[in-house]
């Protein structure tokens, strides 16, 4: 019976990385980074100084994003399941699981503080996602060492304002009976909270800019539920100063042209205007927090997770649109 190690050596050997996003990692982490399968240590952690520090470079993104990985903790986490937040190098910096599982959890290393760059851990759902900047599932034998094949683990791609790799969202479980498709529906959920910090990132990045919203259906192809919205962020001349990874796609756009500050008139036909549809929604979020409260600001504010003097400009704004 062939082990872990033979099936990973056979497949590389074979030469099957170019079919096979898989086997291409298990070759980046056997020749590249001269890993070997049947490592048995658990994954490697940063000291509490390198993880201070890999917190403190996210800044308010970890604040932002804390919200939406609570809300994706209580969809998988009845199932149990671990939520990881991991930056750009592989370096876990803030997670989600129930406590009953947290020995467990910080057993296999879904801690904070663990490393699971590829260059560490090879073939793993955060590590292999830096690489390859795309949702994807390592479904347990998928992984490439031996220790970790009893995990399952989907990971999201989060990209920052100026589309560059921010972070990466893992969900991970060590249950025996979860099934490849039932991982699958759990990618569907990793990529969608993915996308929406992304998108409240790039809103709280350019918060003072007008937003527009690419439309051209012809222009949107299948994936673009999984690659991200196609946002812009104009300024009162209506020049583009800011755009998603997804929109530098579909119009061909560089960080020369963002830079050369190109105006919007470039793209008109090809984009609706953003700004009334986030005002409406802004404005129904507001008014539910204060039904909520029983009309208190101050109360409305912390459900809203924004202090009272910006509630307070919110609601002069919206008075005054009103008007």
């Amino acid at each position: 019976m062939k082990t872990h190690s033979n099936v990973i050596d056979t497949a590389i050997e074979r030469d099957e990385a170019a079919r096979s996003p898989i086997v291409a990692s298990w070759q980046r982490s056997r020749i590249l980074h001269q890993l070997n399968p049947d490592e048995s240590n658990p994954p490697e952690r940063a000291s509490a100084k390198e993880l201070h520090e890999a917190q403190d470079q996210l800044g308010h993104f970890l604040h932002l994003s804390s919200a939406k990985l609570d809300q994706l903790f209580v969809a998988v986490g009845d199932v149990g399941c671990s939520v990881v937040l991991a930056n750009k190098e592989g370096i876990a910096v803030a997670r989600r699981g129930a406590k009953c599982d947290d020995t467990t959890f910080d057993k296999w290393g879904l801690w904070t503080g663990a490393i699971w760059s590829e260059e560490s851990e090879g073939t793993n759902g955060i590590g292999t996602c830096i690489v390859e900047k795309s949702p994807l599932m390592i479904h347990k034998d998928q992984h490439f060492h031996s220790k970790n094949t009893n995990l399952s683990c989907t990971a999201a791609p989060i990209f920052d304002h100026n589309a560059r790799l921010l972070a990466v969202i893992d969900v991970s479980s060590c249950r025996a009976d979860l099934t490849t498709g039932f991982s699958q529906l759990i990618l569907v959920t990793v990529v969608d909270a993915a996308r929406r910090i992304e998108t409240d990132n790039f809103i709280k990045n350019f918060s003072k800019s007008r937003i527009i919203l690419a439309a051209e259906p012809s222009l949107l192809d299948n994936h673009s539920h999984i690659r991200g919205p196609a946002l812009f962020a104009v300024d009162q001349d209506d020049l583009v100063i800011g755009a998603t990874r997804y929109a530098r796609d579909i119009y061909g756009l560089t960080d020369a042209d963002i830079n050369n500050s190109l105006p919007l008139s470039i793209l008109q036909g090809k984009t609706i205007d953003f700004a009334r549809d986030y005002t409406l929604a802004e404005r129904r979020t507001i008014q539910q927090s204060l039904a909520k409260s029983g009309g208190n600001i101050s109360a409305a504010a912390r459900d809203m997770e924004i202090s009272r003097a910006t509630l307070y400009r919110k609601l002069s704004k919206i008075r005054r649109q009103s008007c």
